[in-house]
């Protein structure tokens, strides 16, 4: 694990979060709505999925599955993007939208083709230009890093180097964001403190929309975060992982304290995060 300030590390699903703030910015300029249906931004959607909203990708209620639900799928190999949209189509619903709650990062996916589609802008572009520059974090990105410096490779728990899993298709929305932990606080500080997002979006995405049905300190989701509480104290978090990262973020506002674990290596577990939460 390489702790140096400049390596930029691949931050998994905490990515989810830039999605999420990306959707919101283009429901404020009017471009969105959280009550617009999937199929409106997507082509083919099956008659399954017509009762789906952005607000059931952002909060995790839409019914679609999560990676296990689609094995055909193998996460390093690149597909065509109407050709995983296709395979999504395929996999019928765990239940009716809305009423129900799992984690699924192919939502994510999808509401990285909407902001494509509403912004008439790569996603990848649309974050740089309205999110990472206008916020100054020059050290982040999203996609494949091309011939980017200072990356930290990614490592299995005994140390050998791991291939990446693809990031331009698989990992569009849900895990494709690089960054390291300077730009990474910043974030936080700029989300939480609303320099990004007005009102009421700001709240809308750091405050439950919709229960999880898990313990206390992530009872609910927001928009791309995890609320609950935290020893009492009310806080939002997210977790990542892809192939040889690990990632961990989390905001305890009262507080003022942020935490941002960012890791090359399949060996960091709980233990490494818990010691920061007490």
């Amino acid at each position: 694990m390489d702790d140096a300030t400049e390596t930029r590390y691949q931050l998994a699903s905490v990515s989810k979060q830039f999605t999420a703030a990306a959707a919101l910015l283009l429901v404020e300029n009017g471009r969105l709505a959280l009550d617009d249906p999937v199929g409106r931004w997507i082509d083919g959607c099956p008659e399954e999925w017509r009762d789906i909203t952005l607000h059931h990708l952002l909060t995790h209620t839409s019914g679609l599955g999560h990676w296990d639900d689609y094995p055909m799928i193998d996460l390093a190999r690149r597909l065509e993007p109407g050709e995983l949209l296709k395979t999504f189509h395929r996999v019928p619903l765990r239940y009716p939208p809305g009423k129900g709650w799992s984690y699924s990062s192919p939502g994510y996916v999808l509401l990285a083709h909407v902001v494509e589609r509403a912004a008439d802008t790569p996603y990848r572009v649309f974050l740089a230009d309205r999110i990472f520059d206008h916020l100054g974090l020059t050290r982040t990105f999203a996609g494949a890093p091309g011939g980017r410096p200072n990356l930290a490779l990614g490592h299995d728990a005994e140390g050998q180097p791991l291939p990446t899993w693809e990031l331009d298709v698989l990992g569009m929305g849900t895990g494709d964001v690089w960054s390291t932990a300077k730009d990474v606080l910043a974030w936080l500080d700029a989300l939480q403190g609303g320099q990004l997002l007005s009102e009421p979006y700001r709240t809308l995405m750091l405050t439950e929309q919709a229960r999880t049905g898990k313990g206390s300190d992530d009872s609910g989701y927001g928009y791309g975060v995890f609320v609950g509480e935290l020893n009492g104290r009310r806080w939002w978090h997210h977790s990542g992982h892809n192939a040889g990262y690990k990632a961990f973020v989390g905001c305890i506002p009262d507080l003022g304290r942020r935490i941002v674990v960012l890791s090359n290596t399949e060996a960091t577990d709980t233990s490494t995060i818990a010691p920061l939460l007490t």
